[in-house]
């Protein structure tokens, strides 16, 4: 609590005490009717903290005792004597604190003080993000907020701020909500309690479920979904060769450094409710655009954990041309996989009967047709 001393006077504390009166001292008390009071002060603690608290302590030289009325609310009138004090919560806003001070002859002097209550702005919004699916749970904290406000960014222009359940001091935190796919802006909203508020925004993206085509051009496609296995690398890249069959903006690079191992590769799930399966009855092939600098090495796709018991099916395409994008059609037709039937992970290989040499390879455009 920081004090803010408005004006301060030393106080004269009379002390009055009932005793016999020893030989030589007067004791005519009459002239105590006229005693008076004075140099009236007062002290306001005012906290910083946004809590609205202010302490009030009456100061006066010859004050008995004082009345005080606090000037918001119905606290009424708080009687205290020399040396106490009141504390009192007071919204943002401008008050007058009355004060009327007895002497000891019980006469009484009335004054009055401004006081002037003003939050400070929320500092240090901190916000944790946690999804499931689409669905975002969002706690905050900040230092100073007696309240907070999220603004999700997909309610358009003009979109009502949702309230943050919490107290000055606490964690607060928002009803879970549930996105559709897309790319957000949520701002979170610091309320101090008067008129000053912080904001912060953050970018949202909320990912579509996983499924072919695979462009590598969505922005809110997952690609970094699933991982790697035996050493090899991947990563979306810029198309470092636009031209040809492929002028896209962005491909897959596939890399298989020296010393991977022959069976190394990549795997994506594709079951609900992060993809959607390959049914085999939208299209028996997979077509993909591939760059590589050899001709004859094969690029495996697999499709895997089939329905109804079905098992991983793979099949190798090897590179016909050198330093040029080429389709690649894998066809599952001949393969006789039963109508109805569903993949929940694709996967992708290259030159799995050697282990890796430094090759690198680009992959765009995975597709599955007839």
């Amino acid at each position: 609590m920081k004090k803010i001393i408005l004006s301060f006077t030393i106080l004269s504390l009379l002390a009055v005490t009932s005793c016999s009166v020893p030989d030589g001292i007067d004791s005519n008390l009459s002239a105590l009717n006229s005693a008076g009071s004075a140099n009236f002060d007062r002290i306001f603690d005012i906290s910083t903290d946004n809590s609205g608290l202010v302490k009030v302590t009456p100061l006066g030289e010859g004050v008995s005792k004082s009345i005080v009325t606090l000037g918001h609310g119905d606290s009424g009138e708080i009687t205290l004597y020399p040396g106490q004090s009141t504390t009192h919560s007071y919204p943002e806003g401008s008050y007058t604190v009355t004060i009327v001070s007895y002497d000891i002859a019980g006469q009484a002097t009335t004054n009055t003080y401004p006081l002037e209550v003003t939050y400070v702005a929320p500092m240090n919004i901190n916000a944790t993000q946690s999804f499931a699916g689409t669905t975002l749970n969002l706690t905050a904290t900040a230092d100073y907020a007696n309240g907070m406000l999220v603004t999700w960014g997909d309610g358009g222009a003009n979109e009502v701020p949702t309230v943050m359940s919490g107290s000055l001091g606490s964690t607060f935190t928002a009803p879970a909500h549930t996105y559709a796919p897309g790319v957000y802006t949520l701002t979170v909203t610091a309320l101090s309690g008067g008129a000053a508020t912080t904001s912060a925004t953050y970018p949202i993206t909320v990912f579509a479920p996983y499924s072919l085509p695979i462009t590598y051009e969505s922005p809110i496609q997952n690609y970094s979904i699933g991982g790697t296995f035996g050493g090899v690398s991947v990563a979306v890249v810029p198309n470092p060769f636009p031209g040809g069959l492929n002028t896209s903006n962005t491909v897959w690079r596939y890399t298989k450094p020296s010393g991977a191992a022959s069976w190394s590769g990549t795997w994506t799930p594709l079951s609900t409710p992060n993809g959607t399966p390959i049914n085999i009855d939208n299209g028996n092939k997979i077509k993909v655009l591939v760059y590589s600098t050899e001709v004859g090495k094969k690029l495996n796709v697999e499709i895997e954990q089939g329905s109804n018991g079905v098992p991983n099916q793979i099949l190798k395409v090897a590179s016909t041309v050198a330093n040029q994008w080429e389709e690649l059609v894998f066809d599952f037709g001949p393969l006789g996989i039963p109508a109805g039937t569903t993949f929940n992970q694709l996967v992708f290989r290259y030159n799995d009967v050697a282990d890796g040499s430094g090759e690198v390879i680009y992959i765009d455009n995975v597709r599955q047709t007839n």
